[in-house]
């Protein structure tokens, strides 16, 4: 018998993990694949990360940015540095998770790897999880099995909105310098983001009807001049943060992209996921001590420190992407505002601090238009 329960190995998971151990809990988690495995993502990850840790994240950083350069359908630059203390980390989700659960498994956690779970049933004061290697148990479950796992919908949740994503691995070095690229795509953008011995071009819909994301990659890179002729193209659901919803339910909660966490106008995930699971992994020391609104508390928690937050950015994203090209020349243009959109994303800045200002700018461009 478990204190707790964590299913899925990536950020959320791996920071639930190391938090609750950490205080002492027993902890077990349970992943499908073998660890370490492949994830399709950029790597771009906020520095901001390192305060709710105590250990070093630098042998899996790849890259630190601290040059930006932005285009209009690759012409139309906007060079930019980074102002920040810390520029953007670039990490290979592999290498990246596996470091976070081993932090994990070092302050005391379990990890069980090639254990895919097929249920899970409520033993009226326990869970007990079925898995391909047999069945374990737990006082406490945490979902963080990502946007496409199963334990959000067998816990009673109602699902997230999930938008498609994909990213083109392309073998080679480019130096630390990350691109943002709009009007390609209709209803999102295009960045392409360093990472040591590859380069990951990325893209995602915020709006309106799906596209062909794999065909815009693709020309993408021949515009740039890359060979793509060795790249891979993953596509894969993004689970967008769409208005605030309960977390929490009877002895679980749910961290990361389970959570539907990730930011509507950046696609961001990393970042939430990791915070998601140190206030999951609080919560349930709290429950486990005896608080009685420990669960609900984290709902409110994520609402108040994130949602909020988040309502700002969905207003940006649903004005912003409607009329991309306005958003280019009135927002993306202006060294203020891209200074400030850096921060954000850096986690310097919140969208609160400035979503009013670009709301009311592309507002007005939208109606002289």
């Amino acid at each position: 018998m478990f204190d707790c329960i964590i299913v899925g190995a990536g950020p959320a998971g791996g920071s639930a993990a190391y938090h609750l151990a950490k205080r002492g809990r027993s902890v077990l988690v349970l992943d499908r694949d073998a660890l370490p495995r492949y994830k399709a993502c950029s790597g771009g990850v906020s520095p901001a990360i390192s305060q709710w840790f105590e250990f070093d994240f630098s042998p899996v950083i790849e890259e630190k940015v601290t040059q930006i350069r932005y285009t209009w359908k690759v012409g139309d630059p906007v060079e930019a540095s980074l102002d920040t203390p810390e520029p953007m980390w670039m990490v290979q989700r592999d290498k990246f998770d596996h470091y976070l659960i081993q932090q994990a498994q070092q302050v005391g956690a379990e990890v069980r790897d090639q254990t895919a779970v097929q249920g899970i049933e409520f033993k009226g004061d326990h869970w007990q999880v079925n898995t391909v290697n047999g069945p374990v148990a737990a006082k406490y479950l945490i979902a963080a099995d990502g946007a496409k796992g199963p334990m959000a919908q067998w816990l009673g949740f109602s699902a997230h909105q999930s938008r498609m994503g994909a990213v083109m691995e392309i073998p080679t070095t480019t130096g630390p310098q990350a691109q943002f690229d709009f009007g390609l795509i209709k209803n999102g953008f295009i960045w392409s983001l360093p990472k040591g011995d590859r380069y990951s071009i990325g893209t995602g819909t915020f709006r309106g009807g799906e596209e062909n994301l794999s065909k815009a990659l693709t020309e993408y890179a021949k515009k740039r001049g890359f060979d793509a002729s060795q790249a891979q193209i993953h596509e894969h659901p993004m689970s967008m943060w769409d208005g605030d919803s309960q977390l929490h339910g009877r002895n679980a909660l749910l961290a990361g992209e389970a959570a539907g966490l990730s930011d509507p106008f950046t696609a961001e995930g990393i970042r939430p996921a990791i915070f998601s699971g140190m206030k999951a992994a609080e919560s349930i020391d709290a429950a486990l001590s005896g608080d009685v609104n420990a669960l609900s508390g984290y709902s409110a928690t994520l609402q108040a420190e994130w949602g909020k937050d988040m309502a700002w950015a969905q207003k940006l994203s649903k004005i912003f992407y409607r009329a991309p090209g306005l958003g280019y020349k009135v927002g993306v243009k202006r060294p203020s505002a891209t200074s400030k959109l850096l921060k954000i994303m850096c986690g310097e800045l919140r969208y609160a601090d400035v979503a009013g200002y670009a709301l009311k700018k592309l507002s007005g461009g939208l109606i002289r238009g």
